[in-house]
């Protein structure tokens, strides 16, 4: 990894009062998912999961206006129930085909993959969360930070 790169990864922690069961869900159940992932104001209108090793995802996550829509996919590559689950991430186009990022209007030499690893630790009914998102800039930490807000205001609606 060139040195220019060799810290570009966001690593997010967060104690959510909930079990680690339902924390896992709204991981991998695409209802669930819905009601947190993204940015403050951002909406999921689709959130497509075959959460099995191999298989894929494919999100959309639209701006608070509507005026902008962001496709991503990716593969499941290690799950363990309830404690880990790493997957691919890659900007596409509504059908999940990857497009470049530079496409997309990110910077160049965004990679065209990332790695998302959410590792689960059961503390006794909270859970901690440890995210690690291998590829994206440092600052990425701040929209993840937002959406976990949204999950925790998500769990305590249940």
């Amino acid at each position: 990894m060139s040195e220019a790169n060799s810290e570009v990864a966001c690593k997010v922690e967060r104690i959510l009062e909930a079990p680690v069961s339902l924390v896992w869900q709204m991981w991998t159940e695409p209802e669930h998912f819905k009601n947190w992932y993204g940015p403050m104001g951002f909406s999921i209108p689709v959130a497509e999961m075959d959460v099995q090793i191999g298989g894929k995802h494919l999100f959309c996550m639209k701006s608070p206006d509507g005026s902008m829509t962001m496709w991503s996919t990716g593969e499941y590559t290690e799950i363990v129930p309830n404690k880990r689950l790493v997957y691919t991430d890659s900007p596409c186009d509504e059908n999940g085909n990857i497009m470049s990022p530079q496409d997309m209007g990110m910077p160049e030499g965004y990679p065209a993959t990332t790695e998302v690893t959410i590792v689960l630790e059961d503390l006794g009914g909270q859970t901690k969360m440890t995210l690690t998102h291998s590829g994206v800039p440092a600052g990425a930490a701040d929209g993840w930070t937002q959406a976990f807000e949204k999950m925790a205001t998500h769990i305590a609606s249940m």
